[in-house]
């Protein structure tokens, strides 16, 4: 019996999650022995235009070619996996989002502007259907294990909808807060384990926002250590702003 044909494709991203990929170790010997990876540019030549297995795809959308590209993509993959912020939420290139598209265009291009093709930042389940998704930036490898394991056996895997600090106080870290540090973990859904906090930095928000943030609470911890609304909203903008589309240029 033939393995299942899997290929990774990258869109607009610094490819850091195909490298989490590549450094696997020992484990990533286990995962080869499941699968046939028939394309994967970070760590492989060969290219493959057959049909897809499961199509595992890293990076945001940002160019009317790219929205062709991941429909291709989409239409020779049975399953596709989005994996890393910039496919599943946009990432820090839905930065972009925050300004005019013409204005971006002109700050990055110059005279050059008209020359590039390109859109608003869209996640890829904003263009093409998603069957799973990794988040975070970037992925956790153990996560991205066991929605590799789900989709080979075609069993749902659901993103926990909580926030990182349940994984953080079972994991008994010290809160940020009480260190006084402001930290996006009250608001930031859960799956990394709080990967961040229990090496000693922040949670940044790269995972994307629950869908029902306890935000009494989260107002109840900011009027506590004194920190404005608007430097939180500033912060969850690095990675959560594809879902707007760019502001009319004025």
């Amino acid at each position: 019996m033939s393995k299942p044909r899997v290929a990774f494709f990258d869109f607009a991203c610094c490819e850091g999650c195909q490298l989490q990929v590549a450094n696997f170790g020992e484990a990533l010997l286990d995962v080869l022995k499941l699968i046939d990876v028939v394309e994967f540019r970070e760590v492989m030549s060969e290219k493959s235009n057959e049909k897809y297995d499961i199509a595992i795809v890293e990076g945001s959308i940002t160019t009317n070619h790219d929205i062709e590209r991941i429909k291709k993509i989409r239409n020779t993959a049975k399953v596709l996996i989005a994996y890393g912020s910039c496919a599943t939420i946009g990432g820090v290139n839905g930065m972009k989002n925050n300004f005019p598209l013409e204005k971006i265009k002109k700050y990055v291009y110059n005279k050059d502007a008209n020359y590039f093709d390109t859109i608003a930042t869209k996640a890829v389940h904003q263009v093409v259907k998603v069957d799973y998704f990794v988040h975070g930036c970037p992925i956790y490898q153990p996560e991205f294990i066991e929605v590799l394991k789900s989709a080979l056996r075609g069993l749902p895997y659901k993103v926990p909808d909580y926030s990182v600090c349940v994984e953080c106080k079972l994991n008994e870290n010290e809160c940020m807060y009480d260190k006084g540090i402001t930290c996006l973990g009250p608001i930031t859904r859960a799956g990394c384990n709080s990967w961040c906090i229990n090496n000693g930095n922040i949670c940044y928000g790269c995972r994307g926002m629950v869908t029902n943030p306890a935000k009494n609470a989260q107002m109840d911890v900011l009027d506590k250590y004194k920190i404005p609304l608007d430097w939180i909203k500033n912060k969850i903008n690095m990675y959560n702003k594809a879902g707007e589309q760019a502001p009319e240029e004025k």
